[in-house]
């Protein structure tokens, strides 16, 4: 088979490899769709680590081949998206129900193989089968999709509060949907591109903001005062500080957005005080994954429209090595 392998920072090839046998507890699947993600990015410029010789690929969804010893729930022909993330169950995090802070915290896609291949060996724990005929790509963002859902709800959004998402990307187009199906009574998104501002508009965001042409008052002023809820959604120093900037007096601050390990932001210590702003980390998908598929197989969540370019296999090496500047999501499909 075919399947994109990680050799190191700035080396990552198509290679063929031989169709992984099923062992015990686990559950082979025909990949159908796996997209690209920014951490596959970091990935590759050697800013996040992953195992060398690894498959990457960590959000896809496909069809149950075959099944191991103990694997009696699960049948070939069966469609399943992948929850990446595996716990050790045994750790002071884990066993307080916080299992995405595991102390061992492990991934399909970085540690072990991923979706970027046309069959993928899975862990029976890490497959959510689902039914119905959504499209493979869309069926593939349940991975982001579950992130954000725990963004949200640290978010706690309350009905009829105004929520400003900071990125128009895919990740912040996702956040922009939900915060509505939350509740609130305003969504804002904050992005300098044009079409990210455009697209965002026709998913329904009520009000746009351009941070290459206003300034932070110009946008405190739009969004009255600041919003309840900022979710920072791209994963930078400089939008990190403008998430609190943005933020109105009692509101809560997500940071979402990725930044990089060596990245820093100066906060105010008095301001936090002051204008008493709850500022909260998300980190990947606790228990959301069987939700966010109810959300994508319900219909009650647009991704179509984010997935900008389907490419093969043997392209994914070449994306990664590219900034994603114009793409929102691309999908690779076997």
């Amino acid at each position: 088979m075919q399947a994109v392998v990680f050799r190191g920072a700035h080396m990552v090839r198509a290679e063929e490899r031989a169709r992984p046998e099923v062992g015990p507890g686990q559950v082979l699947v025909r990949v159908r769709a796996c997209g690209v993600c920014g951490t596959d990015r970091h990935i590759y410029e050697g800013e996040f680590p992953a195992a060398p010789g690894v498959v990457l690929g960590h959000e896809y969804a496909g069809e149950v081949v075959e099944v191991g010893p103990g694997v009696s729930d699960l049948e070939p022909g069966q469609k399943v998206a992948v929850d990446p993330n595996i716990a050790c169950g045994i750790c002071r995090p884990c066993r307080m129900g916080k299992v995405h802070l595991c102390e061992s915290l492990t991934a399909v896609g970085v540690n072990y193989d991923g979706g970027f291949a046309e069959y993928s060996l899975v862990p029976r724990a890490q497959l959510y089968p689902f039914s119905g005929d959504l499209d493979w790509a869309e069926a593939a963002m349940a991975e982001p999709v579950a992130c954000c859902l725990h963004g949200i709800d640290l978010a706690g959004i309350r009905g009829g509060e105004t929520v400003l998402v900071i990125g128009g990307g895919a990740i912040g187009q996702i956040h922009a949907q939900l915060a509505r199906l939350s509740g609130a009574g305003r969504v804002a998104l904050t992005d300098p591109v044009l079409r990210r501002r455009e697209l965002a508009r026709e998913m329904g965001v009520d009000l746009l903001l351009d941070p290459s042409a206003q300034s932070l008052d110009e946008m405190r002023a739009a969004l009255h005062g600041g919003a309840d809820v900022v979710i920072e959604a791209v994963g930078s120093a400089a939008t990190a500080e403008q998430s609190i900037a943005l933020a109105a007096r009692g509101g809560t601050v997500i940071w979402f957005g990725v930044a990089a390990p060596e990245a820093r932001s100066a906060v105010s210590p008095y301001d936090i005080y002051r204008r008493e702003i709850t500022l909260r980390g998300s980190f990947v998908n606790p228990f959301t994954h069987e939700r966010a598929l109810a959300l994508l197989t319900g219909g009650r969540l647009r991704v179509g429209p984010l997935i900008t370019r389907r490419i093969g296999l043997d392209e994914v090496p070449a994306v990664l090595a590219t900034p994603a500047r114009d793409d929102l999501k691309v999908v690779a499909i076997p």
